[in-house]
């Protein structure tokens, strides 16, 4: 598939990806630069359910209870 840019550098995604993508109106997409190609992704619902639980933290909740303890101790 082929687009063209326009002179406000704007790019039309073709039907068939945004149906397959669940691009609407008003989809907020990422635009990342990995110094070869531009990589544009949709943040839709779909996109943030495959996110779900990847950025869980190991030990997250017991340095937070420390830092409260130690704030709570300066007081």
């Amino acid at each position: 598939m082929e687009t063209y840019a326009t002179v406000k550098g704007q790019i039309v995604i073709p039907a068939e990806l945004r149906r397959k993508y669940g691009i609407k109106a008003g989809t907020k997409i990422t635009v990342t630069d990995n110094g070869e190609a531009i990589i544009l992704k949709p943040v839709n619902e779909e996109s943030l359910k495959r996110l779900q639980g990847t950025l869980k933290g190991r030990g997250v909740l017991q340095a937070l209870m420390e830092e409260r303890r130690k704030d709570t101790e300066r007081e």
